[in-house]
């Protein structure tokens, strides 16, 4: 699967406690570059160890510092689903109602020692 490099919402993000992503999207920056439906894709990239359950956020904002964030989707992860590196969790079409920019949001509960997200969009997704 070939991705953009503007389309990475984490990559290789360490993920310890509740944060953001570190990448928002400009979702106008690209104009109408890609014509079909885009996928957010979230898979582990080193095993989380520590965890209870961490809570994925897709969330969207009229502005960048997502002062009124609303969440688009979301799921729920148990420690023992993520407790495998290098494993797709989701990748699920992007929903209507997506505002200007678009974050990952991690909530963690827990004591994380270790583990680290990947999360993008992507118009083809890899059904491993």
């Amino acid at each position: 699967m070939l991705l953009d490099q503007n389309a990475i919402l984490s990559n290789q993000q360490t993920v310890s406690s509740t944060a953001a992503s570190t990448n928002v999207i400009d979702m106008t920056a690209a104009g109408n570059a890609v014509p079909g439906t885009l996928f957010a894709v979230l898979r582990t990239e080193t095993a989380f160890a520590g965890a209870t359950s961490i809570v994925f956020a897709l969330q969207t904002s009229a502005t960048s510092n997502f002062a009124s964030a609303d969440t688009l989707l979301s799921a729920t992860f148990t420690g023992t689903e993520l407790a495998n590196a290098s494993k797709q969790l989701l990748a699920l079409p992007l929903p209507a109602g997506v505002k200007r920019y678009i974050r990952a949001y991690y909530t963690v509960t827990g004591t994380v020692t270790a583990g680290s997200f990947s999360c993008f969009l992507t118009d083809c997704v890899d059904m491993k």
